[in-house]
């Protein structure tokens, strides 16, 4: 897929009058009621040409800077009349702002400027290959931890780097002795017989640098024994900022004679491994990547991540915290990046195939949708897609005109032009039924959003997600509990005969309806970190990057368990557990403000 979006992201207000002034309130009398209708909509921003730039999936792309400090009112009516009015304060940079600066012996520093902030990045490609063994100096042997979805691709792009490096440092995968991924390593070149494949304990042992990638209810079970078995002085390597949220929670602490770094890729572990194999025709394909230095025992710490990241591919790496990214990761995937899309497109077919619509051509809206919503993608789609169909809708069009429509169209506009195109792509008729619609579903999403957040951050869903795992196996006398199927409704069956019947580049309708939910959703999302205090850099990529570079081609192609599946099981969990959630929100709190049937009410 085309290079992605970082899309310039401003809390100021969008005016959708286009107006300069920064009041951004639309005032206008509707000719059903006798009440004032007042509109206020945070502003996006797209891809913009001025002199700001951000970070893109290899490139950077400009937007406009700045963002409002100052509170504004919300104030709407419903069609009942009754006023309902929420105070905002537009996102004004947190207290807490990560420090984005860092220091390197090895690679160079390079500072961006994104809406009037200072970040630090490195940029990555094979060109810098070379730098691999000073970044590793001191390590012999790097030791994989696990075979699931980021496994596999760190561990043969490690391997692959560093053999094009001409480095003598040993990459050794570790799984249990009675592992069925076993073979699935052997047949990607690493044996018993070659010294590259041993038990976990074993690898742990003998190796300078352990990346620990089991799932993050796995880690929460084994990480005494893995943190005791590793040599005094040796580096611990993480892809996600789980298992300090659950050491926090249980009151523990990584051991002091080791170091601790997190190098965390933007996607799934198939799309880190698939774009690295594309960069290495193109200088610098791949998946972005955070990095965080949480314990430094000796210096070499942030060479070491900044080398992994490197090595595995990333065009561009840049600074968290092992809390920050946490935070974000789980955040983001239980909202945009998986949870929030499927039930987007739920509710959106839905309402298609209720205004009439045939299954298939609703289907392919939705799609179009979820390249961009590929988080609250579960839950948004479901809910747009019952919409759609209630609304009368033939269940083909309510898919075309939900699924389809993320997926293809709104996906490749906000990768190559941004947020905003999608809206002035819009006719005058488009943009009044787009207003309509994120007016109504902006604050349903937050509201989810908000909850969401804020659980992660109190420690609530990360033992949410030690509990689940622990239910996949027989305890305490009760059953199994493992992970059920997520595309057994109507609308997903509905779904695989579109795609069957899609002809080769078809992108989907532009239904600016399905565009006014799925954008509402992703700036409430955005918003939402932005309050929390993470970087642009993160929220960029938490919101955006990801969602079109590495998960909406898998759900474009068969679909949204084939998506969320390939994802790390806290991911799967998470979107099951949030997607209902959306669907509910944007059908019952959103669905009495949705007066696309009210359009006077713009006019």
């Amino acid at each position: 897929m085309a290079a992605a979006v970082s899309q310039g992201i401003s809390s100021q207000v969008f005016s959708i009058a286009a107006r300069q002034d920064q009041s951004a309130v639309l005032a206008s009398t509707s000719s059903s009621s006798d009440c004032a209708a007042t509109l206020v909509i945070p502003r996006f921003t797209g891809l913009q040409k001025s002199s700001t730039s951000a970070i893109a999936a290899g490139r950077h792309v400009s937007h406009r800077e700045g963002f409002s400090k100052q509170a504004q009112r919300l104030s709407r009516r419903t069609r009942a009349g009754g006023a309902v009015t929420v105070e905002m304060v537009v996102a004004v940079p947190s207290a807490n702002k990560v420090e984005s600066d860092f220091e390197t012996k090895v690679f160079k520093k390079e500072k961006i400027t994104l809406a009037g902030n200072d970040e630090y990045i490195v940029r990555g490609g094979r060109d810098l290959f070379h730098l691999l063994s000073k970044a590793f100096q001191g390590i012999k042997k790097i030791g994989v931890i696990g075979w699931g979805s980021q496994g596999p691709a760190q561990s043969q792009n490690l391997r692959d780097s560093l053999e094009a490096a001409n480095s003598d440092i040993v990459v050794k995968v570790g799984l249990r002795t009675n592992s069925k991924s076993r073979v699935e390593a052997r047949n990607a070149g690493f044996t018993e017989e070659n010294g590259t494949l041993g038990d976990v304990l074993e690898v742990v042992k003998e190796s300078d640098l352990v990346l620990l990638l089991i799932s993050d209810a796995a880690q929460a079970d084994e990480y005494e024994s893995i943190l005791g078995a590793m040599k005094p002085g040796s580096c611990l390597g993480l892809s996600h900022g789980f298992l300090l949220g659950h050491m926090k929670s249980v009151g523990d602490d990584f051991r002091k004679d080791i170091s601790v770094v997190a190098v965390c890729p933007k996607g799934m572990g198939p799309s880190v491994r698939r774009l690295y194999e594309q960069g290495k025709e193109v200088n610098g394909a791949g998946i972005n990547a955070s990095f965080a230095v949480h314990q430094d025992v000796d210096g070499r710490a942030t060479d070491i991540a900044l080398g992994w990241s490197v090595a595995l591919g990333s065009p561009f790496t840049f600074r968290t915290t092992l809390e920050s990214e946490y935070k974000s990761d789980i955040y983001g995937e239980r909202g945009i990046l998986l949870g929030a899309v499927h039930g987007v497109v739920e509710a959106l077919f839905r309402r298609y195939t209720e205004q009439g619509m045939s299954d298939e051509d609703a289907f392919m809206m939705i799609f179009w949708l979820l390249s961009i919503l590929l988080g609250a993608v579960h839950g948004v789609v479901e809910a747009l897609f019952r919409r759609y169909t209630e609304q009368g809708m033939s269940d083909e069009d309510a898919f075309t005109n939900s699924v389809e429509s993320i997926t293809g169209v709104i996906s490749q506009t906000i990768s190559r032009k941004g947020m905003l195109a999608v809206y002035e792509s819009l006719s005058k008729e488009g943009k009044r039924e787009f207003e309509a619609a994120y007016s109504a579903s902006y604050l349903p999403a937050m509201d989810i959003l908000y909850e969401c957040y804020e659980d992660v951050e109190s420690g609530n869903e990360i033992r949410s997600v030690v509990l689940a795992g622990r239910r996949f196996r027989e305890k305490e006398g009760l059953p199994a509990f493992p992970m059920g199927k997520i595309d057994q409704t109507k609308m997903w069956k509905v779904g695989e005969k579109v795609r069957a019947a899609r002809k080769e580049g078809a992108l989907g309708p532009l239904n600016p309806f399905t565009a006014g939910v799925y954008i509402a959703v992703m700036m409430a999302q955005i918003e939402v970190l932005k309050k929390k205090g993470h970087l642009y850099s993160e929220i960029v990529n938490e919101s955006l990057i990801e969602a079109v570079d590495s998960l909406n081609p898998y759900m474009h192609a068969k679909g949204v368990a084939y998506m969320i599946d390939n994802c790390s099981t806290t991911a799967r969990l998470g979107a099951r557990k949030w997607a209902p959630r959306f669907d509910y929100n944007l059908t019952q709190q959103g669905r009495k403000d949705m007066v696309v049937d009210q359009i006077a009410l713009f006019s």
